[in-house]
């Protein structure tokens, strides 16, 4: 057989490669951003960690976020969403089970967590800088993997609330705080380490828990720590294979808490059912349920009728770390699109030179570093609650933060994803899940308009709540023209309460800028406090990320935020 002929005659040997299934070769292409250490290639988070009292910390810290951005880790999250939690209702005996697989990875994200103290550091080793050490792991932690952070949250937030009931925290809180993760669907007696859940929302009432139904019927005598047999049902319920869970149910009294094992002291099974797993559009990895209570034993923490003051505490902590987490989210997308966009190049140069991405690139990273600023700062107030000051600014801070900050992540997010174009779009890229993991914060553990109802709640209770608020901003008064006429213009403002309710988001906003603004200016690079106080605090609101002024040094933020990376 002849060789094939060409326009121009017989085909050489090197012609004929074209035909080959070698097509082309990958060029302009990013390497994985994996294998790099999230603590060392964050300088944001190092100086937070320095400035918030956790400097002694750095070491542990180096270590923890090599792990987190292993390669190895990094699958884990993606594994752990691939594979969706399966419930079983009965097993094949016919034995109702209740009972939730998980796959592998999920388990190895979450023995990462417990054997580092994300669900117990503070309160085994009080002191200084624990919150902060604590939180800088969890914002690195939840950048591999969110969904699994819900149990973890959870289990660390109970403590306070638990602490109560000094009966009850004798018998669990050794096994809560113990450093080890034992997933087996066992007795809590028989576990030397278990995880608690949250039992609060029904179907009637959503955030209004003091619509719930679910009735408490005491088993012998009634009050603190005694036991009685709930009977109701909760619309949502995350992590249902914890090994207990704080439910709120009306006693006779009123509305009061209690903790309430997965298992009878006898052995057998608590009779709360699953009915299903909830079909989330993100926080896939972690399983959320409905269930229905049948009696089921429990014991109560606290005064009777005094269900929300005791579960608040827990509520507290949790929505702190929904900051942490939508920090971490963040992080993480500008991590992707800087990584991306350093390595990339089109129309003739490399895509982080190019002025107008340059633009939107520094803009995600003024939020991310702003986010992580309010978070840590509220980290330090945490570890110093003795503190009168601390107490009342981490009292009005933490609905104003997690207000704002997981509010702002879904559009980041999105932008985030639009810097990294086609490619940032496909599920084999950590940036559709970050995407469907946005809202998830702004939404749970009280959504915007909880967040700024408890704010105003916090004003009209304490009114000192607000001058600490104030008087910490202020720390940044003669450091900025704009920033002191925003603040003169915020507190003026709340001079007016007649209408306090309807303008409740936007005066929470502010807050929330002013505090972030003040935190830059007093801490953060010349560079980041300018341009944010010139496009947050000076500049019309509501424009799309991309919109810094002229004469932002847009480089010099990029590059504080750019891991190095191949």
């Amino acid at each position: 057989m002849s060789a094939p002929q060409s326009t121009h005659g017989t085909l050489t040997d090197s012609d004929s490669n074209r035909y080959l299934a070698v097509t082309h070769e990958v060029v302009n292409q990013p390497p994985a951003l994996e294998n790099y250490n999230l603590y060392e290639q964050d300088v944001a988070l190092q100086e937070a960690v320095q400035r918030e009292g956790a400097e002694k910390a750095k070491n542990d810290l180096k270590a923890f976020g090599a792990l987190a951005g292993d390669s190895a880790t990094i699958d884990l999250g993606f594994r752990a969403n691939n594979n969706k939690p399966v419930f079983n209702t009965h097993d094949r005996f016919g034995h109702r089970i209740d009972e939730v697989d998980f796959h592998p990875s999920y388990h190895e994200l979450m023995g990462i967590a417990f054997e580092n103290g994300l669900h117990s550091s503070p309160w085994a080793n009080p002191g200084k800088g624990a919150h902060v050490t604590r939180a800088a792991k969890y914002y690195m932690h939840s950048q591999v993997e969110a969904a699994h952070c819900c149990p973890v949250t959870m289990t660390f937030a109970a403590i306070p609330s638990i602490r109560r009931q000094p009966d009850l925290a004798a018998l669990w809180e050794s096994r809560v705080l113990a450093n080890s993760y034992d997933a087996r669907n066992l007795p809590d007696d028989k576990k030397s380490s278990v995880t608690i859940g949250m039992a609060m929302t029904e179907k009637q009432g959503g955030s209004d828990v003091r619509a719930n139904s679910t009735l408490a019927y005491p088993v012998g005598d009634k009050g603190p720590g005694q036991a009685y047999e709930l009977v109701g049902h909760k619309w949502f319920v995350s992590a249902p294979m914890c090994d207990a869970f704080l439910v709120l149910a009306q006693a006779p009294a009123g509305l009061s808490c209690f903790l309430m094992p997965r298992w009878r002291p006898d052995g057998t099974k608590n009779p709360w059912q699953i009915q299903r797993l909830k079909n989330k559009m993100g926080n896939v990895a972690n399983a959320s349920s409905e269930v229905e209570l049948r009696g089921a034993l429990a014991w109560m923490i606290g005064e009777e009728g005094r269900g929300v003051p005791t579960i608040i505490e827990m509520v507290a902590m949790t929505r702190f770390d929904c900051m942490i987490g939508s920090s971490a989210g963040m992080r993480q997308a500008v991590a992707q699109a800087t990584h991306h966009c350093r390595h990339r190049s089109a129309f003739g140069s490399r895509l982080s030179d190019q002025p107008l991405m340059q633009n939107v690139l520094a803009d995600l990273a003024l939020e991310n570093e702003a986010a992580l600023a309010y978070t840590m700062r509220l980290a330090r107030a945490l570890d110093n609650q003795s503190d009168e000051h601390e107490r009342l600014l981490a009292r009005l801070a933490t609905p104003v933060g997690k207000y704002w900050i997981c509010k702002r992540t879904p559009n980041h997010a999105y932008e985030a994803m639009e810097c990294i174009g086609g490619s940032g779009v496909m599920e084999d890229c950590i940036m559709p899940r970050l995407f469907r993991e946005s809202p998830v914060n702004a939404i749970w553990e009280g959504s915007g308009n909880v967040q700024c109802l408890d704010t105003l709640r916090a004003i009209q209770k304490e009114p000192e709540t607000l001058d600490a608020f104030f008087r910490e901003a202020g720390e940044a008064k003669g450091a900025d023209r704009r920033f002191d006429q925003f603040l003169a213009q915020l507190q003026n403002d709340f001079a007016d309460i007649s209408d306090f309710q309807y303008r409740a988001r936007n005066l929470v906003d502010r807050m929330a800028l002013v505090m972030q603004a003040s935190l830059l200016l007093r801490n953060g690079n010349k560079a980041v406090a300018d341009a944010f106080c010139a496009s947050r605090l000076e500049s019309s609101g509501g424009m799309n990320y991309g919109n810094l002024p002229s004469g932002t040094d847009a480089a010099a933020i990029i590059k504080r935020v750019t891991p190095v990376v191949g």
